[in-house]
């Protein structure tokens, strides 16, 4: 076996590889809870490959045969079912745990220098993902996979002089039809997967490039002994592989009992109208996106038309989602965890998650005037966290950071 691991490492840097991204990668030794969702990302990207894999094998890409096929994998491919409910519940899942993952960088400050690549990277990573759970859920079509779809591209024909040329191109067809279906699978198991796994690998070899932040917001590269080991940190493995075992069993434990007992979650992972075959000519009473979208679909309901047109709505939402790449310039406090920040910081960050889960919550209602009005007052609370950034974060009151990690 040496000789063998010998022969490899001469033509490829195998072992090399394991110590620089686990066995040699010194991580801050205080890594608390918060710290699972990064792996648990990856097990999750694994479990959709891996059963949408073979999903593909029995789904036919063709608007006559797309829900046919989706009740064939269910009623008659042997465990079909449980392949399909992973992948379903796999997908709220994935956003569950992206959206932990990202509230943990802004809790510990892990958007700050010298980490703001790896943010960069991972707001890219999510972005793909909202457009990978997009053109996925055309796929089953049914009658709210198409309808969600028509409004989501038609959303694109209010940008202005481009925007009825940019939807038809989207859709490939003036309406939703069997050529918005191929390219949308075409993009959801080919060409978005590779992109999705480009940048999953540049933000891991990013992180250890410039080491792993800590709930202290301390650089432990600062502190190192004779050997050039940093003081505060311990080795990924054994010791980070065997604790992120442990998140990974509570997770598939609470995974396994959604797939097998509530695979629906009551309509917030598969609609009911979803279980009904697309029908151009019926729109269902009440079209709402996943529970995923819905926070920037209520900002985009919340915005008032302008001139007739749905476009200033259109681009809050856009905004609303891309202004996560400032964060790293917006945020200007000398401290970076919310251990040692002040009372602004604080409050506001508590503001803009209420915000965060209220506009959730009146993304799936009906658009009545109380609800719109609620949405404007959050959308408005929303974008006041990052636009007043600059402000409160360089006024806000801190405590000195510490030199070295603590055990807390």
């Amino acid at each position: 076996m040496e000789k063998l691991l010998n022969w490899v490492d001469a033509r490829f840097p195998l072992t090399a590889t394991w110590k620089a991204h686990l066995s040699e990668y010194y991580a801050p030794k205080n890594f608390n809870f918060w710290y699972y969702f990064g792996s648990l990302a990856i097990l999750v990207l694994v479990i959709q490959i891996v059963t949408g894999i073979f999903l593909t094998m029995n789904y036919k890409p063709d608007a006559s045969q797309a829900f046919a096929s989706v009740e064939y994998i269910m009623r008659d491919v042997p465990y079909g079912w449980l392949i399909r409910y992973a992948h379903s519940t796999g997908a709220s899942a994935f956003f569950i745990v992206v959206y932990l993952h990202m509230f943990r960088a802004m809790l510990y400050g892990s958007h700050r220098k010298p980490r703001e690549l790896i943010w960069i990277f991972g707001v890219l990573i999510y972005l793909v993902l909202m457009a990978e759970a997009f053109m996925g859920y055309l796929l089953p079509w049914g009658q709210m996979s198409y309808w969600g779809a028509q409004v989501i591209v038609n959303l694109f024909a209010a940008v202005p002089f481009i925007g009825e040329d940019l939807s038809i191109w989207i859709r490939g067809d003036y309406v939703v039809s069997d050529a918005t279906l191929n390219r949308f699978f075409a993009f959801h198991v080919i060409a978005l997967p590779l992109v999705l796994l480009g940048l999953i690998a540049a933000h891991i070899v990013a992180l250890h490039e410039v080491g792993s932040n800590n709930p202290d917001g301390v650089e432990i590269k600062k502190k190192k002994d004779e050997q050039g080991r940093p003081l505060d940190g311990i080795p990924f493995h054994p010791y980070y592989t065997v604790k992120d075992i442990l998140g990974v069993v509570v997770f598939l434990i609470v995974f396994s009992a959604i797939v097998f007992f509530a695979p629906e979650m009551n309509g917030y992972f598969l609609e009911a109208n979803n279980f009904i075959p697309a029908d151009p000519l019926k729109t269902p009473e009440h079209i709402a996106p996943v529970w995923y979208f819905t926070p920037y679909y209520a900002i985009l309901r919340a915005i008032p038309p302008m001139f007739g047109s749905q476009f200033p709505g259109v681009l809050a939402m856009g905004v609303a989602v891309l202004i996560f790449f400032l964060l790293p310039w917006l945020d200007r406090s000398p401290v970076k965890s919310i251990r040692y920040r002040g009372p602004y910081f604080k409050i506001a960050l508590t503001l803009f998650v209420i915000a965060f889960i209220g506009l959730g919550w009146l993304g799936i209602l009906p658009a009545t005037e109380l609800y719109t009005w609620i949405a404007r007052v959050l959308t408005v609370v929303y974008f006041a966290f990052f636009l007043l950034m600059p402000w409160y974060t360089k006024h806000d009151a801190h405590k000195q950071e510490p030199e070295r990690v603590t055990a807390k």
